[in-house]
Formats: C-alpha cells, sequence, structure tokens
C-alpha cells in the first residue's frame, strides 16, 4: 500500500480522486470518466447494510477506526475534538445536561451541535449520542417519569411494556438522541443490592419476557422497515452478565456462589432479548470466581458473540475497562479489547484511549482485524440506526416535545397495575369517597423526588445537587397526595401531615413511607429495616387509633415483620414515577388491584443473607385483592 503522503506528492487532478476513492484512506465519494461525482455505496440508502459496512471500512484509516470506539461524556468534548479525532460516540452521564438548559430543544441543539462536527469529518461518520433512559427519559425534565423496573415487574403485562418503550423512545429522539442504556437485565438474588429496582424480578425468566418486550418497545419490531429508526432508539441491555449475583450484593462485586449451570440461566434473558432484536450490550462492572467482565474474552466473545450470535456492538460500562488492572491503563485497555469491547465509554481518559490503543496495534498486541470487528459492529448499528440519512434532530418531534397527555395515561396506567396490595384488614380498601375524613401522613406522600427515586434528574436522583435533600417539584407530575384528593371529590375531607399529627377524628389514615433515592455505588444495604423517622411516623398515628393504611415507596421489599401487626393495610407501591394518581386510582377501588410479587418478600436479614425463601413473610407472586 502505498502511503498518503507519496500519493499526494505524485498523483493530482482527476486522477487523483478516481484512485483514492477506492483506496484505503480515500474521499468517500468518486468520480466517473466524465469526472461527475458519484455517490459512494455507503451513502446509498438502497444497499444492504452490510453492502454498506463493507464499502465504508476499507475507506477508513486506523485513526478514524480507532476513534469510532470511543465514546467521551458531553463535558469532556467538543464538536471540533469530534472532528479532529473522529469520534464515533458521546454520552451523557446521569445528571448531565446541556450548559444551555433542560428542554427538548437544548437537547437537540447540543446534540446537533456535536453531530455538526461529526459530518464535517472527511468520511462524515455519524455520531451515535447514548443516554440512561432508564424509566422515560429520565434526565430531561418535564418527561414522563414511568415506575422502575421493579414496580413494572409486579405488572407483568407485555403489552404494557411494549408501549412504555415505545413512549420513552419517542421522547429521547425528541431530544434528538437514537441511544438508551436499558433495559437492566439482571435478576437480582441479594435485594440488599442497591439496583434491585431496576431490575424486573428474582426469575430470570419473567426478566427475560418484560426486557425484550420492552426492547421491541424502545426499537421497533425486527422485520419492521422503521426498525431502529425514527420514533424508535436503539437499546442497550445490561449488565452482561451476573450483576444480580454477586456476593452480599455488592454493587461492582465478585460472582462466586453460582455454578457455572446456574450463571446460564441468567444469560438466557440475553439470549431472548438479542432475539427480540437488541443491538446493543453492556457489560457488567462484577467479576466472575474474580475475572472481570470487561476482560472476560470467554463471556465476551465465545459466549455472547459467539454462542447467543450477537451481530450488534459491546459497549462498556462507564470506566468499566480501567478496572481490570488498576493503575495499568495500558493493561486494561489491551485485556478489553482483546476480550471484545467494542464501543468504550470512556468519559474523559478517550485521549490516552486513542494513542494507546495506536499502540497496542503498532506494537501487535491487538490485531487489525479485533479493531476492524468492533467498527463493524460499531457502523453497523449506525447504520440501522438511520443516522447517515437523518443525522439530527426530528424538529417535528422537538416541537411536540416531552410529557404529553398520552404517554403520562401510560405511565399512569403502569402505576396502578405495579400496586401489590399485600395486607387488607378487615376491607379497609377501597377507600370510601363520600363523606369521609381521610388523613394523609408523611413528607413521601407529597414529594416527587422521593416517588421517582434515583435516575432522575440527576445520577442518585432526589435533585439536581444529587445526594441532595429530595425535592417536592423535582419533576412535574401529581404526587401522591395529589392524587388522593383528585380522587376523593369535594364530599370527602383531606387532611395532610408531614409528621403525622392531627390523625384523631378522622375515618383512615394513609401513611406514606420509603427508602430515599439511590442508585448504584450508593444503594448497598446491610440493613433493609424501615428508617427510625418511618417507625415513629407509624407509631404516632397508631397512637391516634384511626386505622392506617400504609403505602411503601421502595426500590426493593423491606423488612417490616414487626411493623406489619399494627397495619391495617399494606401496599407495595415501589417506585412508582410522575404519575401517583395511579396510586389513588386504585385506593379508591375505581381500578383493581392486580400487581403481584416479583420478588420473595422476606421476614428478616438472616433471610435475605442466607437466601433462605423457604418461609418468607411473603412469597413471589403473592398479592391480593379488594374483592
Amino acid at each position: 500500500m502505498v502511503k498518503r503522503g507519496l500519493k499526494h506528492s505524485i498523483l493530482t487532478g482527476l486522477t487523483l480522486l478516481a484512485l483514492v476513492g477506492t483506496s484505503i484512506g480515500g474521499p468517500s465519494n468518486t468520480v466517473d470518466a466524465r469526472g461527475k461525482e458519484k455517490i459512494a455505496p455507503y451513502k446509498n440508502p438502497k444497499l444492504s447494510v452490510e453492502k454498506r459496512v463493507d464499502d465504508l471500512l476499507p475507506r477508513m484509516t486506523l485513526d478514524e477506526k480507532i476513534g469510532q470506539m470511543v465514546q467521551p461524556e458531553r463535558n469532556s468534548v467538543t464538536a471540533n475534538d469530534i472532528k479532529v479525532y473522529g469520534i464515533g460516540s458521546v454520552l451523557s452521564g446521569g445528571g448531565s445536561l446541556p450548559t444551555t438548559g433542560n428542554k427538548p430543544a437544548d437537547w437537540a441543539n447540543m446534540v446537533d451541535d456535536f453531530q455538526r462536527g461529526a459530518r464535517s469529518t472527511r468520511l462524515g461518520i455519524p455520531i451515535i449520542y447514548g443516554i440512561d433512559a432508564v424509566h422515560g427519559h429520565n434526565n430531561v425534565y418535564g418527561a414522563t417519569i414511568f415506575p422502575h423496573n421493579i414496580g413494572l415487574g409486579a405488572a407483568n403485562d407485555l403489552k404494557l411494556m411494549k408501549r412504555i418503550g415505545q413512549a420513552t423512545a419517542e421522547e429521547v429522539r425528541a431530544t434528538g438522541i437514537s441511544y438508551t442504556f436499558a433495559p437492566v437485565l439482571a435478576a437480582p438474588q441479594n435485594i440488599r443490592w442497591g439496583r434491585t429496582y431496576e431490575g424486573y424480578s428474582e426469575d430470570p425468566k419473567d426478566t427475560g419476557k418484560l426486557g425484550s418486550a420492552l426492547v421491541e418497545g424502545l426499537q421497533g419490531e425486527k422485520n419492521d422497515p422503521d426498525f431502529l429508526k425514527g420514533k424508535h432508539v436503539a437499546a442497550s441491555i445490561k449488565h452482561f452478565v451476573g450483576d444480580g449475583l454477586t456476593e452480599g450484593g455488592d454493587d461492582q462485586g465478585n460472582v462466586t456462589e453460582y455454578t457455572e449451570k446456574e450463571i446460564q440461566k441468567h444469560i438466557k434473558p440475553y439470549k431472548e432479548a438479542i432475539k427480540a432484536g437488541a443491538r446493543t450490550v453492556m457489560v457488567t462492572y462484577s467479576s466472575i470466581n474474580g475475572l472481570k467482565t470487561h476482560g472476560d474474552y470467554h463471556m465476551i466473545t465465545e459466549v455472547l458473540k459467539g454462542e447467543l450470535g450477537f451481530t450488534g456492538f459491546v459497549i462498556s460500562d462507564y470506566n468499566g475497562p480501567q478496572q481490570i488492572a488498576p493503575n495499568d491503563f495500558r493493561e486494561s485497555i489491551k485485556r478489553s479489547v482483546n476480550a471484545g469491547i467494542d464501543l468504550f465509554m470512556i468519559p474523559n481518559d478517550w485521549r490516552q484511549f486513542i494513542t494507546t490503543t495506536k499502540e497496542l496495534v503498532a506494537k501487535g498486541e491487538v490485531s487489525e482485524s479485533r479493531i476492524d470487528d468492533a467498527v463493524t459492529r460499531i457502523l453497523r448499528v449506525k447504520f440501522e440506526n438511520g443516522l447517515f440519512e437523518k443525522p439530527y434532530a426530528d424538529q417535528d418531534l422537538v416541537a411536540k416535545g416531552v410529557g404529553g397527555a398520552e404517554h403520562r395515561a401510560i405511565a399512569r396506567e403502569a402505576v396502578r397495575k405495579s400496586q401489590v396490595l399485600l395486607k387488607n384488614k378487615n376491607h379497609i380498601l377501597p377507600l370510601q369517597k363520600k363523606n369521609s375524613k381521610i388523613f394523609v401522613a408523611g413528607k413521601k406522600a407529597d414529594n416527587m423526588g422521593y416517588q421517582a427515586g434515583g435516575w432522575t434528574i440527576s445520577w442518585q436522583g432526589g435533585s439536581p445537587q444529587w445526594m441532595g435533600k429530595p425535592e417536592k417539584d423535582l419533576i412535574p407530575g401529581t404526587t401522591i397526595l395529589e392524587g388522593i384528593k383528585e380522587k376523593a371529590g369535594k364530599n370527602t375531607k383531606v387532611d395532610f401531615s408531614e409528621d403525622g399529627t392531627g390523625a384523631k377524628g378522622h375515618d383512615v389514615a394513609v401513611v406514606v413511607i420509603g427508602e430515599p433515592p439511590y442508585a448504584e455505588m450508593f444503594g448497598d444495604r446491610d440493613d433493609l429495616g424501615l428508617l427510625q423517622e418511618d417507625i415513629d411516623l407509624l407509631n404516632k398515628v397508631k397512637a391516634s387509633g384511626v386505622p392506617m393504611v400504609v403505602l411503601l415507596q421502595s426500590g426493593r421489599p423491606m423488612i417490616l415483620t414487626e411493623q406489619l401487626k399494627d397495619m391495617d393495610a399494606l401496599v407495595a407501591s415501589w417506585l412508582p414515577g410522575s404519575e401517583g394518581g395511579g396510586v389513588a386510582d386504585v385506593l379508591f377501588g375505581d381500578y383493581q388491584f392486580t400487581g403481584k410479587l416479583s420478588f420473595t418478600w422476606p421476614r428478616n436479614m438472616e433471610q435475605i443473607n442466607t437466601h433462605d425463601k423457604t418461609n418468607p413473610l411473603f412469597k413471589k407472586g403473592f398479592g391480593l385483592r379488594t374483592k
């Protein structure tokens, strides 16, 4: 192969254009015998995806290929960086918002600016922008926020899951983004894990069905012409594999208690979702018998790409590869590339990744064929995603915005279907609407920060300053208190107290308790007992003598065996998101309770720590009806 510098010094005019148009590193278009420009095959949407990939890949230099393999954080990269380095992807982590604001137009303008940088490169390869839209487009103010996955597991409605996926995809596209890091396909086996609420169920079979349905909603049906395009987005099933199986439920921990045969059960949801069309897979931070999965060739290349036949791209988790060999960046990158990672979510150190990977190839420690495999997979998804034809935001969708009535109605339906009635002494539920006095207690009854949980506006949820005090008006929507007042009507008196003062004299008290917002790394717990503030609240209302209906907002079952005897009714409300009115729908009997537990509810911490499910407080699948 002639060096590029020599080519440019020797060849001129039309001869140059005609030759380099088909050579490695040449321009994207060619000219015919008359000197008229011809569109390069990879730019022709009438050709198959594979033919377009096969045409584009040989045109790329090694630098351009490696550039496609990096995904920086939006705050550490510019449009000019994308142009200079040929960067293939950009992401927003949790709470990483446009500098101009948090409306759909702000997002669309930011993404389009990055896209213009990509389109101005020699080959014009678009970026694919990724974001954690894990229960709706949860970074964006005004978006519809659906219940977290544990609640959707209790609802167990496949058609509803597809509709949620479709609604989420449309809102993501309304911000110019075409790729979401969702859904989680873990089936958590130890609820101490702080990401339990991201799992649909402890049963991998349930997880596979529900996760696959969401994938189809996000991406569209595999054989449809608009698959991944238009109002659909690319999904990322995660985290492959075993992140719900770690010792003690530790986040980013080690899997040692499960045999390879048992782990196979947790691979099946990925197989099912891939069959449904999932086009990207994110790797887990966790280890299996001490080997970080980001460096596990067997799991990524032999199992995922080989046995499961996965043809999309494999993406790392946020700085995940660097955990393989701590303090040895070069070794970490070498092992993760060779293990089969294709796209590297490397927020800040992306320049170092580019120089390191180029050096590894030059020294023969990473093969060019491995680079070609990674880039082939990335380009394949980009073509499928429609980015070469429509790289910029759809302004009609941007103008339509997010959080419309139709999507909120879907979310409200999901909320009411996710509610699980665990106790109903003397048929206290449904609540009476006429001529009754209802007392609502607990600050969590009227606070969107608590109600939506983690991964809402910010990474850990609660407020824009993550780990801060949960904000009442964090997102637009309806709180549980507002939903109760709306449903109760004019003939019912509804009083509210954050600390439970003033319950006496009412017909019934609705007491809302639960966990504060949290996400990965900060959600692991050794003790899943109720917070002392919630115990104090329950005791105060109990002392009034008013019957208690308790709503538990949480990301997992909590230990409340001692308190249960004082409750007349108990409802697992999970983390319902923006449409708290769905809770009121079932409290007042306008809709029947249909939710069933997708996790075993333990009596005590001993049962959690020993995986003892023989005599739980409530079995998986339990859920009462009011009639």
